[in-house]
């Protein structure tokens, strides 16, 4: 889509002139010719630019600039004028414009101007997808960050985010890996589209085809009828996120290869291929050499599918992010649990520090879930903590379960009983998409 561009001077001949200057240069030109224009202009479409006379019959620019940008507010505004000096530019940026340009123009100079107008637009967006990504992602680890290398992570995300590019994210268990898929997907242009995202290590290796490509079966006149919709379709226009690549079986990874390089996937069951248009974002907390190396992930999908590789640094070597995390999650989980806690004793922030954090920032998270729980005061102790430094005993699967996981994990052990281990029955008797029930077995350590 263009860039939209209102022009509003009285002078019918500037009008037009610019109209063919600014044609020409790809901009989609509205036309008011005085205040009154310009406050039905305000009732239209939002334009990316404004280019503002100064001196209108019915009404002063320097006027006119705060009411364009209190409605609309990402419009970037370059005044134009033949009367005025210095003070009056420099009132004019006070008051909201970008630029500043005296009549006559040069029409080089004005493009240029322009172009930068609509680059600081972008940016200024970019920037503010950013922080919306920031503040309004949920249901994983706080983005909370000080550290260097997390800045210069956070950067990256910025610049790669608005492109199509396939992106490898890779650090260990526990370090944020999700957190910036959904950053990513956030702030890209895809947006408005779903988010769809599975554990390939979850599917199970007889119906991950299926599962990631959909299938067709026969009907009675020998018709194809979409028997699974396949994850590729799920994403369409958004972004599809591949967790745990290395686990995906090898033969299922030369057909991703070939749907990632042609956009077309072909359903199980199907000769007839259907387009995809989904950005493909991977994850996995394996060192990639070894992957390689052992053959759990092929070269030429490696290739495919890390254009760019964003590591996320382990806790431990990011300390200075471990406090101003703890204190995110210390206000969520107080304010969920209705307590009142301000913050942490000296002696509990030197040993959060000094801690190794071997499950990074969701062992962080656990461990400030139950000092909230456990916390008798106005501050969370260092007897509040519960970390140690020794090695951690085995534990079975139960034990590493919340009250309400270990009932989940009971409930789909037992249904599974009953159906003879048929998944797709006990999904829908659970009230539960199949896929849903693949990453609980997965995620419960369920035999099945």
């Amino acid at each position: 889509m263009s860039t939209r561009i209102l022009v509003i001077d009285d002078e019918a001949d500037i009008r037009a002139l610019l109209r063919i200057i600014l044609t020409k240069a790809g901009y989609e030109v509205l036309e008011a010719e005085d205040g009154a224009g310009l406050a039905k202009a305000l009732k239209g479409p939002q334009p990316d630019l404004a280019l503002l006379d100064l001196k209108l019959p019915d009404a002063d620019g320097l006027d006119l600039l705060p009411i364009i940008k209190k409605a609309w507010p990402d419009t970037e505004v370059v005044m134009l004028t033949g009367h005025g000096g210095l003070d009056t530019a420099v009132q004019a940026i006070k008051l909201g414009a970008y630029d500043f340009q005296q009549k006559p123009f040069d029409p080089k100079t004005l493009l240029v101007s322009l172009e930068r107008a609509v680059e600081h637009k972008n940016l200024k967006q970019e920037a503010s997808s950013l922080r919306k990504a920031l503040n309004n992602i949920s249901n994983s680890a706080s983005p909370t960050y000080r550290s260097a290398a997390m800045k210069d992570l956070i950067r990256k995300v910025e610049k790669v985010a608005p492109s199509d590019v396939s992106l490898l994210i890779t650090g260990a268990s526990g370090a944020g890996k999700e957190v910036i898929a959904d950053m990513i997907h956030t702030i890209s242009p895809r947006n408005q589209g779903p988010i769809v995202k599975v554990n390939c290590a979850a599917l199970p290796k007889d119906e991950i085809d299926a599962e990631l490509f959909g299938s067709v079966t026969k009907d009675a006149d020998g018709n194809d009828q979409d028997d699974r919709e396949g994850l590729f379709r799920q994403a369409n226009g958004g972004t599809l996120v591949l967790d745990q690549i290395t686990e995906m079986p090898v033969d299922i990874q030369s057909k991703l290869l070939r749907v990632l390089q042609e956009k077309f996937a072909h359903p199980v069951g199907s000769e007839t291929p259907y387009e995809t248009d989904c950005r493909v974002l991977s994850i996995t907390n394996r060192d990639v050499r070894d992957a390689l190396s052992d053959g759990s992930l092929r070269e030429d999908l490696y290739y495919r599918i890390n254009e760019i590789t964003l590591e996320l640094p382990p806790l431990r070597s990011r300390r200075e992010d471990i406090i101003p995390l703890a204190q995110d999650f210390l206000k969520r989980f107080s304010a969920q649990a209705n307590q009142s806690i301000n913050g942490f004793t000296d002696a509990a922030q030197n040993r959060l520090r000094s801690f190794d954090w071997p499950g990074n920032v969701r062992q962080l998270q656990n461990v400030i879930q139950q000092a909230v729980l456990m916390c008798d005061a106005d501050e969370i102790t260092e007897g509040d903590l519960s970390i140690s430094d020794e090695a951690p005993a085995e534990q079975t699967a139960s034990a590493k379960l919340t009250l309400m996981q270990g009932v989940a994990r009971n409930a789909i052990i037992q249904m599974l009983k009953e159906t003879g281990g048929n998944k797709l029955e006990a999904a829908k008797r659970l009230g539960i998409g199949r896929q849903t029930l693949y990453n609980k077995i997965k995620a419960y350590e369920i035999d099945a």
